[in-house]
């Protein structure tokens, strides 16, 4: 009797190997098959928020994940904050040696080439060095109230003006040739911090996921269910709840920026300014357009072409993106009436 309990023991304690060693043979399978988790990070940066989705497989160690996220963001704030006066970019400002080269961060340099490409590529629309313009107005950092400065106020501070104004160099060098400007680069600096965190996503060995810092947005891949990613835009109305869908749009391996002025804005005798301020001579932008998308490779391109449309309208800014490679853009122009009026480059398909 001792010897087929022992028997009977042994039987059983193989059979709850088997079971245990096919238990973890089917779970190694269905994760080799597509078993995948869905985590999110979410946090404050750069005077607002972000939000990250990113699809993994089951096993894949996320829990570091977080604080790579804020330390690669606190570099980049560090860079070109102009809130901070330590930052890279304050200091740059304060800087006063005309021609004298300045050395600057891998970051700034990444930008600062971006911006000298879509500084050119719309005649000077986008222009980095626009904001003591925005604080004149009462849009920028100073206590200026909210009023239309004078003439001579503006044509004064033009001189001012003018992202050509400084000379890039190899090894991660600039140089001022007006003691005065000054670089902001608010209209750009968010894009960059959506595309480096994708950088970091991938390098964590995540290849489906969604990054998005105060509404400007990079996804990758695809959703948990197969997928695409779907983008919302805001229906562009002052009154209308922030959470309003007027188009959607659905995205994969790109960049995505939207640009408006239906917010931030003031009224004086009837008369609507906008916050969007053509660099070129001075005054808000009237004509017409209240919201601007763009779609391209990269989301530091798209935040910065964004703003540029909103400053040359829609016909000039659906000739300019139809002219460039891999870039989409949705533009809404309102009628004096209320209507809005959609206009899409050649192969945006929105919903």
């Amino acid at each position: 009797m001792k010897l087929n309990k022992r028997i009977m023991h042994t039987v059983n304690s193989s059979s709850t190997f088997f079971k245990t060693i096919s238990l973890i043979f089917f779970v190694l399978l269905f994760a080799g098959c597509g078993l995948k988790k869905e985590v999110e990070f979410s946090g404050k940066t750069m005077g607002t928020t972000y939000h990250i989705k990113a699809v993994a497989g089951l096993f894949t160690n996320t829990k570091d994940l977080k604080g790579q996220i804020d330390m690669r963001l606190d570099e980049i704030n560090k860079s070109m904050s102009t809130f901070r006066k330590d930052s890279e970019i304050s200091r740059f400002n304060a800087h006063q040696n005309v021609g004298e080269k300045f050395r600057i961060s891998e970051d700034f340099y990444n930008v600062m080439t971006v911006a000298k490409t879509i500084y050119e590529e719309t005649g000077g629309a986008w222009d980095g060095t626009v904001k003591p313009l925005l604080d004149l107005w009462g849009f920028g950092q100073s206590e200026n109230k909210r009023t239309v400065p004078e003439k001579s106020r503006i044509t004064a501070l033009l001189s001012n003006i003018g992202f050509n104004n400084i000379e890039i160099f190899a090894g991660h060098y600039l140089a001022k040739k007006n003691a005065t400007v000054t670089l902001d680069l608010a209209s750009i600096a968010k894009g960059y911090g959506v595309d480096q965190l994708a950088a970091l996503i991938r390098a964590n060995g995540i290849h489906n996921f969604l990054v998005e810092i105060g509404g400007e947005v990079f996804a990758a891949g695809f959703r948990r269910d197969g997928k695409n990613w779907r983008i919302g835009i805001n229906r562009p109305q002052k009154n209308a709840p922030v959470d309003q869908v007027y188009k959607v749009v659905d995205l994969q391996d790109k960049g995505f920026a939207t640009s408006g002025d239906y917010r931030n804005y003031f009224e004086v005798n009837q008369k609507r300014f906008s916050h969007v301020i053509d660099p070129r001579n001075g005054y808000p932008v009237d004509n017409g357009v209240v919201s601007v998308s763009i779609i391209a490779n990269t989301c530091t391109f798209a935040d910065g072409l964004a703003t540029a449309v909103m400053v040359l309208g829609h016909k000039k800014g659906l000739d300019l993106v139809n002219r460039l490679d891999n870039t989409e853009c949705f533009i809404v122009v309102k009628r004096e009436n209320g209507d809005l009026i959609d206009h899409y480059s050649k192969d945006f398909i929105p919903e």
